[in-house]
């Protein structure tokens, strides 16, 4: 997992409540449990006017140009705005695959989903709550500006808008280190590798009978 960097980038705005997991990635393509192949079928059923199949192209497809991340001023994004209780619904991890494959690297949102927010954090994409009137004033700023776009700094705990207005988020002391750290669960468990070998070593001294061989 890729350390989180501070970065400047476009935001794009989702203006629906209770996203849900089937929403953002179909459960048709739940077919893979590597973290790669999901971001051409993000929000689906949302971006393309004909049904979704596994191995068929967005060449192939009919493009809903009305769907928000079909639009132009909004090519290249890295920030999703999202209304309250995004990622709801099954506690599917392909869900943040498919965002971060697309090039997600930050959700505001309201809410999330307990679940979606926490397999954020194992796949280095750093989701922040802000109350739900900067939020709605947010959605108002994107739909004025061309190219709205935020300076994402999690050391800093705060976010840069266009107009120099700063807003900090929080966000549990050991999240962020992970985040910065670019460590997972795995990860950050191989950091004792060390205590983990010594108390194994103990332990086999202690009750080697739990280590014998069965006759």
């Amino acid at each position: 997992m890729r350390a989180f960097e501070q970065f400047t980038g476009l935001l794009a705005p989702l203006d629906r409540a209770n996203v849900d997991t089937d929403q953002i990635i179909p459960k048709q393509f739940l077919k893979s449990i590597k973290r790669t192949g999901f971001g051409d079928n993000l929000f689906d059923a949302w971006r393309y006017l004909d049904e979704g199949l596994m191995n068929k192209s967005p060449n192939e497809r009919q493009i809903n140009h009305d769907f928000v991340l079909n639009q132009a001023r909004y090519q290249g994004a890295s920030i999703l705005l999202a209304r309250t209780n995004f990622g709801c619904g099954s506690s599917r991890e392909h869900a943040v695959w498919a965002l971060m494959e697309y090039g997600f690297k930050c959700v505001i949102a309201p809410a999330f989903a307990d679940i979606f927010y926490n397999n954020c954090f194992k796949n280095g994409v750093l989701p922040i709550v802000l109350k739900e009137q900067i939020i709605a004033e947010m959605f108002k700023e994107v739909d004025n500006t061309s190219a709205y776009g935020l300076n994402v700094d999690l050391q800093a705990q705060c976010l840069l808008k266009p107009d120099g207005t700063e807003l900090h988020f929080t966000i549990a002391p050991e999240r962020k280190a992970t985040l910065l750290a670019g460590l997972d669960e795995i990860g950050t468990t191989l950091l004792r590798v060390a205590d983990i070998r010594a108390f194994e070593e103990k332990h086999k001294k202690s009750q080697p009978w739990l280590f014998e061989s069965a006759s």
